[in-house]
């Protein structure tokens, strides 16, 4: 997943955030899909993202996002968060 940021006059806020998300449907398969394990999120992730269907069914969705310091990213993340930073300050 890539962050956009827009060229504007108000500067992008940016920022680490750690997200949960849990899905909980059900779905219509054929059983030597559902393990092979390699691709299978992808192919949950897919499934869901179509909406329910005569295949998909779903049950709950919850989302939590929350901020955190950007010590606690990786060197790589905070890396590309001074990119982004330094972009939006063009």
């Amino acid at each position: 997943m890539a962050l956009s940021i827009s060229h504007s006059s108000i500067p992008a806020q940016v920022g680490v955030y750690e997200c949960e998300v849990t899905l909980k449907f059900r779905l219509i398969e054929e059983s030597q899909v559902m393990g092979n394990r390699d691709h299978l999120l992808d192919l949950l992730l897919d499934a869901f993202s179509y909406g329910s269907d005569e295949f998909v069914e779903a049950l709950d969705s919850q989302v939590e996002v929350t901020e955190l310091d950007e010590i606690k990213a990786s060197p790589l993340m905070r890396r590309q968060l001074i990119r982004l930073r330094n972009l939006s300050a063009e």
